[in-house]
């Protein structure tokens, strides 16, 4: 247990005006060593909420023991005081923020002097929770080889169910000036460690190694199980709370990190400070790392569609451009024909112009589709025909100069395409009715380009086929991204997601549009799908499915497989079809095949729907 000392800049203060006054009897020298004599412990310094009581103070001789070193990135090193007080709220350790390479050991016994600080990674707008550091420090080493403060175990047990306190309305809903309920709250419990030394055991890896050498875990295996090993992020209720970023102290060069995937267990004993980043918020950073025990999970193969069955697949292949190598082509084709079964129709998203990111005007997609579509009739599937609508330079967001788009790929020994009037990329497609039938006015078009909800974002592509006699409607989406968006362990609680807006607005000019088919004919076959950007049970979605248009399939499926990304350990759909009410069987599969690995084709899971129209 450990507690706040009440002792702060404010008592020093009232020395000094006592000394001045005279009210104080006996010499300043007499005062400081009455000062001195209670010296500032690293407990005072983090205090019982998350801003240090001392931010922006000058401390003195804090002492602690070295409990991690960081040599690159944020460097510094993090101390603890091995005699904790007796106030679960206040932490024992803190990081120094050296900027150059730290001198100090693990295991030195030394005293600080230095500033008190609040660093908020990614800057003060992103939301994020501060860090509590002592900033342009002194050192004093006074012993090494010292033993370090015994790591405090964090477990299911530990870990509170409820994930963050409500914020203080009068601080426009942040939580940093509230005192921590560490038993209470999973975010308080976490930041009551803040720069403490702390440990888990063998623990179910949730979140794939990434690029930059981190890997979630969860300390609760039970908690939303998803059916591959996963974490589901089922509600914005379900946060998920044994989550846990892992880092590793020791540099790449020194020590490779290793590679693991979903479901994938990290066994024995990983120890080390307890760090708060700007990707994720509470990181462990290894000084042990346990070691990655391999599972047996393997890409997902979706079942080929029946002759009478039209499959209609969505997938996000992450700005493809003629420039990436063949590689990357070849194995999101392989990808096309042997999980996905060679769907019928194929809508793509994030299909670069023919040089990708080089910003020279370019914003035909041709070179990239015969390169793509020839990487899949070699590795077996059918020879794919395309239709898309070329964007407007640098007006759909996405990657500079690269003017990605949504594509249509279709099997024309299967499915055939019904021209009409090709639209551009100003030119609205329209619904008229024809032999009491529904029909485009533009086949390929584009629903409401004009409209604001589409600035800077990819506007839907709308396509009229036909299969075995039978038109079939569909819609290809790139809704916005959530760029912008709080995360999970903002001080804002609930987190600000400023980026739903948007997608709000343009969920509403697509659900608006398929009520326009649905007008001309209420039994039109309608398939509204892409990268949604959102979650099944966001703002988003509902509208999409306003007035019973639209039904999210992947609601279809049991809760502990809807999923279609993985973000910081949290499974969660962004991609989804989404189905008119004619359409009532069918079958759908999110085909897990990127998403839960550390080697990706693309870091989105494809999904599938195949019915009989």
């Amino acid at each position: 247990m450990r507690s706040s000392h009440p002792r702060s800049a404010a008592v020093a203060a009232l020395v000094a005006t006592a000394l001045a006054t005279g009210l104080l009897a006996g010499s300043a020298d007499a005062a400081e060593g009455a000062v001195s004599a209670d010296p500032i412990r690293i407990h005072d310094i983090q205090g019982t909420t998350r801003i240090s009581p001392l931010s922006g103070k000058q401390v003195a001789d804090v002492e602690g023991i070295v409990t991690g070193v960081r040599t690159y990135g944020s460097r510094g090193f993090w101390i603890q005081d091995p005699d904790a007080d007796d106030n679960d709220a206040t932490s024992e350790g803190v990081f120094v923020f050296t900027s150059s390479v730290p001198t100090v050991a693990v295991g030195d016994a030394v005293k600080v002097s230095g500033t008190v600080g609040e660093y908020v990674p990614g800057g003060l707008n992103s939301g994020n929770q501060s860090v509590t550091q002592i900033s342009k420090p002194t050192v004093t080493v006074v012993s090494s080889g010292n033993a370090l403060p015994e790591a405090t175990a964090i477990n299911e047990y530990s870990v509170p169910a409820e994930y963050a306190p409500a914020g203080d309305p009068a601080a426009a809903g942040s939580i940093n000036g509230l005192t921590l309920e560490p038993t209470r709250y999973a975010l308080d419990y976490y930041e009551s460690l803040e720069g403490m030394n702390v440990k888990i055991g063998t623990s179910r890896v949730v979140g794939a190694t990434d690029p930059y050498s981190e890997l979630w875990v969860t300390v609760k295996g039970w908690e939303n199980a998803a059916k591959r090993g996963g974490t589901i992020y089922g509600s914005y209720e379900s946060q998920n709370t044994g989550r846990l970023q892992i880092q590793q102290l020791a540099p790449l060069a020194q020590q490779p990190f290793p590679v693991a995937n979903v479901g994938d267990k990290l066994t024995g004993t990983t120890e080390g400070p307890l760090d708060f980043n700007q990707f994720g918020g509470y990181t462990l950073v290894a000084r042990t790392l346990g070691t990655v025990k391999a599972g047996t999970l393997a890409p997902e193969k979706t079942k080929p569609q029946t002759e009478q069955e039209l499959a209609v697949a969505t997938y996000n292949v992450e700005n493809l451009d003629p420039s990436d190598p063949q590689e990357k082509f070849d194995a999101l084709a392989k990808a096309v024909v042997e999980n996905l079964a060679a769907p019928d129709i194929l809508a793509l998203e994030e299909i670069q112009d023919d040089n990708g990111a080089k910003n020279d005007g370019t914003v035909s997609a041709e070179q990239t589709l015969t390169k793509f579509t020839a990487a899949i009739t070699a590795a077996g599937g059918p020879a794919y025909q395309w239709r898309t609508i070329n964007p407007e330079d640098k007006k759909d967001g996405g990657e500079p100069g690269g003017n990605i788009r949504q594509v249509f790929l279709f099997n024309p020994a299967r499915v055939s395409f019904t021209e009409r009037a090709p639209g551009d990329a100003v030119t609205a497609t329209g619904v008229v009715k024809e032999n009491g039938k529904a029909a485009l006015t533009h086949s390929p078009g584009r629903i409401d380009p004009a409209n604001p909800a589409w600035a800077d974002s990819r506007k839907p592509l709308a396509g009229e086929f036909v299969f075995r006699g039978k038109t079939v409607f569909v819609i290809a989406n790139h809704f916005g991204s959530k760029g912008g968006d709080e995360g999970l362990t903002s001080h804002h609680q609930p987190p600000v997601r400023s980026s739903e807006a948007k997608r709000l607005l343009q969920a509403q000019a697509v659900n608006g549009f398929v009520k326009e088919i649905l007008a001309a004919d209420k039994n039109a076959n309608v398939l509204v799908l892409g990268d949604i950007n959102d979650f099944e049970f966001s703002a988003t979605t509902d509208a999409l499915a306003d007035g019973g248009a639209l039904y999210p399939a992947i609601k279809s499926l049991p809760k502990a497989e809807r999923y279609s990304y993985v973000y910081q350990g949290n499974a969660q759909v962004l991609d989804q079809i989404l189905t008119s009410p004619a359409i009532k069987k069918f079958t759908y599969d999110s085909v897990h095949i990127n998403a839960e690995f550390a080697a990706q084709n693309s870091d989105h899971d494809p999904q599938v729907l195949r019915f009989r129209p």
